[in-house]
């Protein structure tokens, strides 16, 4: 009975994980440590950690299907990914010097913004439009943006996906598939960083949960990029947007629940 009990949570976990990574370039620990914690009981440490770890090849299979298909912009990525890594530290540091405020549920709201923003008003930048931004303008703008989604990151402790989503979108200008397989590019190093250091501090997790997770996430990663990667922008918009409003309510839920 356990074993069943696990093997469901894990497969619903991984699959909104990895409909959310696949689609928007969404963390799956805003989805998996919820109901690992909720339904399995386990430790939210080791919940955050195991999460991270599902993100990471469910990241990279997607930057490979966002890459092989031509929409993602690994030169600006690296650069962002590397002011990301070290401002989420200087985040995390200023962190622990103010007084802790209630936080946790950040990160679920922007995704439900952000996935009402998509329904209504649909990312509809083109290549072409991207393409008449200078490389050197680009690149600073990568840096500052790096900047200040590691800060926010570090500080707050969550939403680096949904954030990276809304200033490639918004503020860099990039066309929606450029953008989530940047995002899930970049994310496959934070996620992977986040994890080994999760791991080398709370120790090893429990291998089926641990294992299940990473499979169910991957695989559903896999299905969402190449479904995206086809889709027609508006399509595409449309249905981002109503995965993250789904995923955002339920992870709400479960965070009320806990």
């Amino acid at each position: 009975m356990e074993l069943l009990i696990t093997t469901i949570v894990t497969f619903f976990a991984g699959m909104g994980a990895g409909l959310g990574t696949g689609f928007a370039g969404m963390s799956a620990a805003a989805v998996i440590s919820p109901m690992l914690i909720t339904f399995l009981g386990i430790e939210p440490y080791m919940a955050v950690g195991i999460a991270l770890s599902s993100d990471v090849l469910a990241s990279a299979i997607s930057a490979y299907t966002y890459g092989k298909n031509k929409n993602l912009d690994i030169k600006n990525g690296l650069i962002m990914m590397a002011s990301v890594l070290v401002f989420t530290v200087v985040g995390s540091y200023v962190s622990s010097l103010v007084p802790s405020t209630a936080m946790g549920n950040v990160s679920v709201f922007m995704t439900l913004l952000l996935g009402i923003k998509f329904i209504v008003k649909p990312v509809m930048t083109t290549k072409e439009a991207m393409m008449d931004v200078s490389a050197k303008k680009r690149a600073i703008q990568s840096i500052f943006c790096g900047v200040l989604i590691g800060f926010i990151c570090g500080f707050v402790g969550a939403g680096g996906g949904m954030m990276m989503l809304l200033i490639l979108t918004s503020v860099l200008g990039y066309e929606l598939k450029t953008a989530v397989g940047t995002s899930v590019f970049i994310m496959t190093f934070t996620a992977l960083t986040g994890a080994v250091s999760h791991f080398a501090i709370g120790g090893r997790p429990d291998l089926l949960v641990w294992i299940s997770c990473i499979v169910f996430t991957l695989f559903w990663a896999r299905v969402a990029a190449v479904f995206a990667n086809k889709a027609e922008p508006k399509t595409l918009n449309r249905a981002t947007g109503i995965i993250l409003v789904i995923l955002g309510a339920v992870v709400l839920l479960f965070s009320a629940l806990t």
